[in-house]
């Protein structure tokens, strides 16, 4: 099961055989009988391509499974004489402030050494969904001001509010403070429309009558960013998040809008590692 996982996440008996380490030959011949046993192809095959026919999409998912439930049994028999092991699976959003994560995993790590971390970044409402599927551990999110984390066991971390992020040459650099009034009509860069990182500030501009011409979406908030270094556009960002960014301007929002950033994770029977992690955050 581990080395078919391994060949349909990598598209490749060849890396999937480094990821195992083992001889590509034994994982073709294993995944070859095991193709035998179940009578499915679970991978159409070329000399230059591998796909995952829908009969290896589907084992794939059980194996993950079969795997995670073999390892986590591992952990808790491990526990159980007073050692903590496994794998915890960490998500974090990109612009998390309210926790030093390179910083918590060295702590994790000196405690607890055989502990694995596996890290994923993705926005808040991902983050939340892989959570509740079961798919992620623990999740560091970002939501706007009001919002509560659904169907997770969840603590809140800080609060942030929002600054007016523009070019230093900007009319509005040099203000002490602004409010969204005076923002009508400005060009933004901002996240894509219907995720958090963006709903914090639709909704704050909505309630206050104020319209916003939305010309560069992205995802990426470094490249947001350098939109408004360019004097393409301004933002509205987190003050934490920009604090140290340079070549911007940065000020402050009187009513502008806020973000709350949660701890969450399943409180469903947590593995080992995932009560070993949890110890070590806030609150």
């Amino acid at each position: 099961m581990r080395y078919a996982v391994a060949v349909a996440e990598t598209r490749n008996f060849t890396r999937a055989a480094q990821r195992c380490h083992v001889v590509q030959s034994a994982l073709s011949q294993q995944v070859a009988r095991l193709e035998r046993e179940l009578g499915v192809r679970l991978f159409a095959r070329s000399s230059r391509r591998v796909e995952v026919t829908a009969a290896g999409e589907a084992f794939v998912v059980r194996a993950r499974e079969c795997l995670a439930a073999a390892e986590r049994a591992g952990a808790d028999a491990a526990a159980a004489e007073g050692q903590v092991r496994g794998v915890a699976r960490v998500g974090v959003i990109p612009t998390v402030t309210a926790v030093d994560v390179p910083d918590l995993l060295r702590r994790v790590r000196e405690a607890h050494p055989q502990v694995r971390v596996a890290l994923q970044v993705a926005a808040s409402d991902e983050l939340a969904r892989r959570v509740v599927a079961g798919l992620l551990d623990v999740a560091l999110l970002g939501l706007p001001e009001g919002d509560q984390p659904a169907g997770v066991a969840a603590r809140e971390l800080a609060r942030d509010r929002h600054v007016l992020v523009t070019a230093p040459g900007h009319p509005l650099a040099g203000a002490a403070a602004v409010t969204l009034a005076d923002l009508d009509g400005a060009t933004f860069a901002d996240f894509p429309a219907g995720t958090p990182g963006r709903e914090q500030t639709d909704r704050a501009l909505a309630a206050a009558g104020v319209g916003r011409d939305v010309a560069f979406e992205v995802v990426d908030a470094h490249l947001l960013l350098d939109l408004v270094r360019a004097g393409l556009a301004v933002a509205l960002r987190p003050g934490r998040v920009v604090a140290g960014a340079a070549g911007v301007a940065r000020v402050p929002v009187r009513d502008g809008p806020g973000r709350v950033e949660f701890l969450v994770w399943s409180d469903f029977h947590p593995a080992p590692a995932t009560r070993a992690l949890l110890a070590h955050l806030p609150g």
